[in-house]
């Protein structure tokens, strides 16, 4: 039980990062389209679980340890019209997304020092670095020994903040954003919500295979995550409806929320913020690094090199990375998603 919960608690980490917890992802994928919307989150979870549940079972069967081994699971050699360049690409652009969804989560970090601390982003953005490159040099171990820790924690106050702001909601106001707000690609945008973070999570469980030691564990982890998941998701929907601004103009949407509406709670939302983006920054990192590097010293380099360029590169601004990128990488990730689908595992 205890490793189904490290499992657990680090997918939700990599998942639970700065978009999630800021709002930027829920608002984008999700809220944009009103209460169909809510109907948006629970496809996209229930997809998510499919995702981890065939993709540890892929993993355990074949005892993967990289990205690139996955890959020729489901698009082995035997099939003609799918060449090796071509896996080489695939392999190429999904390392390129977890690298630049890294800079991301920095870009984050530095963003909720600036809007909500009024610290220079750049500060923000090299003090996770730093600590990114600490946790880097533990490896595997050391992620999952940090989720462990902060991600029950991130769980249990984004919940007490959900249960207050249910509390506080106002219905009549929420009946109007209902009516008011209304789009037929709810679907659609569930699907690349889940897309786009399997090209994140799937090199991610991977290295978590010697944490798993049957299916039956395997099924409770993609039950348990997309439950989660779920719960989590609606709480932060729910949340942006407290909105009184353009939401277009926040980097942090739910930090502002909580910071004038839930005044008691803003320090502790900070915490739960920035330890999100902690985790699913070194989650993606750890996961890059086992792709990339081939020797202990290579490990090191390109570690530094990560952190060095994560710093500069958040300076383009957090939510505008987040709106120009994740989409496109969503519409790429159908692909591994209907690939994944069609893989019999049996």
């Amino acid at each position: 039980m205890k490793n189904i919960l490290k499992v657990v608690f680090v997918i939700i980490g990599t998942l639970i990062g700065a978009g999630f917890a800021s709002g930027q992802e829920i608002y984008l994928f999700f809220f944009s389209y009103g209460i169909k919307g809510i109907v948006g989150i629970i496809v996209s979870s229930i997809l998510m679980g499919v995702v981890i549940y065939k993709t540890l079972i892929i993993v355990d069967k074949y005892q993967l340890k990289n990205y690139k081994e996955f890959l020729n699971v489901y698009m082995p050699k035997e099939k003609k019209l799918i060449s090796v360049n071509i896996k080489s690409i695939i392999n190429i652009v999904i390392n390129a997304f977890i690298l630049i969804t890294f800079f991301i989560m920095i870009a984050g970090f530095g963003a909720y020092f600036e809007q909500e601390l009024g610290i220079n982003k750049i500060i923000g953005s090299v003090i996770l670095a730093i600590l990114s490159f600490v946790v880097f040099m533990t490896s595997v171990k050391g992620v999952v020994k940090v989720s462990e820790i902060l991600v029950p924690i991130l769980i249990i106050f984004i919940t007490i903040i959900g249960v207050i702001n249910i509390k506080d909601i106002n219905l009549i106001e929420l009946e109007n954003y209902i009516i008011r707000l209304n789009n037929s690609n709810y679907l659609l945008s569930g699907i690349l919500y889940c897309s786009y973070n399997s090209i994140l999570l799937i090199p991610v469980l991977i290295t978590l295979k010697n944490y798993i030691k049957d299916k039956r564990q395997i099924r409770i982890i993609a039950i348990s995550t997309t439950i989660i998941l779920i719960l989590l998701s609606m709480i932060i929907f729910l949340l942006l409806v407290k909105i009184d601004v353009d939401i277009t103009k926040l980097e942090m949407p739910v930090a502002y929320v909580v910071s004038h509406m839930f005044k008691i709670l803003k320090l502790t939302y900070g915490f739960i913020i920035l330890g999100s983006i902690f985790t699913t920054a070194i989650s993606l990192g750890t996961s890059f690094l086992q792709n990339t590097s081939k020797s202990k010293k290579g490990y090191t380099q390109i570690a530094l090199f990560m952190c060095i360029m994560s710093a500069i590169i958040s300076t383009v601004g957090f939510s505008n990375l987040i709106n120009l990128l994740y989409p496109i990488f969503g519409y790429l990730g159908l692909i591994q998603i209907v690939a994944l689908s069609l893989k019999k595992i049996e």
